[in-house]
Order: structure tokens, then sequence, then C-alpha cells
């Protein structure tokens, strides 16, 4: 028996999905059946790992200087718009809103392209990926 991605995601969410997922700024992140193209060009972090749901997730901020990005499990399963934060160790702050189609593409195991608010005379193109 096979299951899909979505499937898999749904079934872990209502399992108990109330752990975080942690999306932080990440180099090219590959998964062998996705489009699009490489990572940024600024420093990143790690790949998170999605709490109860045995996926992962990661954000990848083109020209990063130490932006981060935080989607929890509940928001995923939530599906409703949210703007976030990704100031993270940066001196200044950009917001990313994901929309509920949004979050239907990542449980999904899609990806999704945002670019950030303008803050110090630039944004941030945001990819997010959960596979």
């Amino acid at each position: 028996m096979s299951i899909s991605r979505r499937g898999f995601l749904g079934v872990a969410l209502a399992a108990g999905g109330t752990s975080g997922l942690l999306l932080v700024g990440s180099g090219c992140g590959g998964d062998d059946d996705s489009s699009g193209s490489g990572g940024g060009t600024g420093t990143g972090g790690g790949t998170g790992t999605g709490g109860s749901t045995g996926g992962s997730c990661s954000a990848d901020i083109v020209s990063n200087h130490q932006h981060s990005l935080n989607v929890s499990a509940a928001d995923i399963s939530a599906a409703t718009d949210k703007t976030y934060s990704i100031k993270g160790g940066s001196a200044h702050d950009h917001q990313v809103t994901l929309t509920a189609a949004h979050f239907a593409t990542l449980s999904g195991g899609g990806s999704v392209t945002v670019t950030s608010t303008d803050a110090s005379a630039h944004n941030h193109s945001v990819t997010v990926t959960c596979t």
C-alpha cells in the first residue's frame, strides 16, 4: 500500500500534530520530485525536522543574513492565512504571509515562494518546502 505525502501529513497531524515545524534559512535543499532553482546567496541555518509528522520542512531565504522562519504543524493544519516575522538574528525585521492555499500546497509536500516586506531598503524571496 502506498500513501501520498498529503495523506501521511493529514494522518500525522490528526494524531497529535501540535509540535512545531522549525523552518530556518537554509541552502539548497533537494527533493527528487521538486522543480525550481537552488539555494540563496546568503548564509543560512539548517533544515528543521517536523515534530510528530516525521516529515521535514525548510525555508530558503535568498540573500539571507540571519533571518529565520518558524511555522508550526498547527499552522499547517489550521490552513488559514498567517503573517510571520522572519527577523531571526538579524538587526531588522521582515514579514512574510502564507495563505490557506500555500498551506494546502505545503501539506501536500509541495513548495511555495513568497516575497517578504521591504525593510532596510531590501526584501527577500522566501521558498518554503515540506516533504
